[in-house]
């Protein structure tokens, strides 16, 4: 398998204060051409340290990705490090210089000496035109390797990365295999409990099976490689079976589906309205559900109750609305554990419960409304 690394560079994201994106987007983009992304890292603005990292980076996969740096400041490091990583010097390229006056002119500007570093690359290095930025990228050749450097703004590289990148990688390793991913969403056991199902499946090569446990909610995610999308469904299906019959309803979507949207369907099916009931969650009931225009929610009630308060309360907010079905939470902070009681009723139950969670009240406020969630799909799609 053709391998690939990804270096962003920036002291601004070492520092917080801005969140790198570009190396998401480029991740899903290396995925569907089947290349396995083996690490990525993130360098601040220190020549020495970058050209460093991409040297490892060379030494472990065929195509190594920076993104930042490309500027024409003093701090913008890359053209510079790519350089000395590979063992060669910078030259200026003119035409590089000519694309960069023609972009800055178009602003009504005439370029500034110091932008002269922007059309400089390392000796032999491909240079790229930016259509919509005044940072040109370039590509530096090796018998094994390719460094592609491209800009830090993120419509520039994805444009860039697009327009130029993709081709030159999908024709320079002759890549014609793809990579399929597709999440199995879960709610209501642990991801301890789900290892302890497919553990066996997990150790699969290919298709693959991991885990990404959230607050209430494990992601199943499956992977296969294959050289046509044909296969490589084929592939993930024979396993999702597998999966769907060894875990059964707790399974409520995949991909892109939310709790909340999967829940209202199956009450709109049974014809049930739904009122809720909330207190102490700072609004993250309601939030689950204010994405949605579903008929089946008449409203959301956020009240300050006290303990043994909310079943009352949820029964007296049923009768008013004239919905048939309620579902409440009251979240209760401590200073060592935290206590939820959810309180459910549909015309064929009514139920109260209490459970306590032993981590961060804040990861308490997210997980509280996707169990309370889970208990109303539950009992709908009974």
């Amino acid at each position: 398998m053709t391998a690939a690394e990804i270096i962003t560079i920036g002291t601004e994201i070492l520092l917080g204060e801005i969140v790198d994106t570009n190396t998401r987007h480029i991740a899903l983009n290396l995925r569907d051409l089947g290349v396995g992304l083996y690490r990525t890292i993130t360098i601040g603005d220190n020549v020495e340290r970058i050209a460093e990292s991409i040297r490892e980076s060379m030494q472990r996969a065929e195509i190594v990705i920076t993104t930042g740096g490309l500027g024409p400041t003093v701090d913008d490091p890359t053209r510079e490090a790519v350089a000395l990583a590979v063992g060669v010097e910078t030259e200026f390229i003119p035409e590089l210089w000519e694309q960069i006056a023609k972009r800055v002119s178009l602003y009504g500007r005439k370029p500034t000496e110091n932008q002269k570093r922007q059309a400089y690359v390392p000796k032999g290095a491909l240079p790229i035109e930016n259509p919509v930025g005044t940072a040109p990228c370039f590509i530096f050749e090796t018998e094994r390797n390719a460094v592609i450097s491209l800009p830090g703004v993120p419509r520039e590289m994805e444009t860039i990365l697009h327009n130029a990148v993709i081709p030159y990688i999908q024709k320079r390793y002759d890549l014609h295999e793809i990579i399929k991913v597709r999440v199995l969403r879960t709610s209501g056991v642990g991801e301890g409990r789900i290892d302890e199902k497919i553990g066996d499946l997990e150790k699969l090569r290919n298709p693959t099976v991991g885990l990404a446990a959230h607050t209430g909610v494990v992601d199943i995610r499956l992977a296969a490689k294959a050289k046509t999308e044909a296969e490589a469904n084929a592939m993930i299906a024979e396993v999702e079976n597998e999966i769907r019959q060894r875990l059964g309803k707790i399974i409520f979507g995949t991909d892109q589906d939310k709790l909340a949207d999967v829940t209202l369907a199956a009450l709109s099916k049974r014809g049930w309205k739904l009122v809720l009931l909330e207190s102490g969650l700072e609004g993250r009931l309601s939030n689950q559900f204010s994405k949605t225009e579903d008929p089946a929610l008449i409203k959301c009630e956020n009240r300050q109750l006290a303990t043994k308060e909310l079943l009352p309360a949820l029964q007296k907010l049923r009768i008013e609305s004239g919905a048939e079905a309620a579902l409440g939470i009251a979240f209760f902070p401590g200073k060592d554990e935290q206590t939820a009681e959810f309180s459910l009723i549909t015309p064929e139950k009514e139920k109260s419960r209490i459970l306590r969670y032993g981590g961060h009240p804040q990861n308490a406020l997210s997980w509280a409304p996707n169990i309370a969630i889970n208990i109303l799909r539950r009992a709908v799609m009974k």
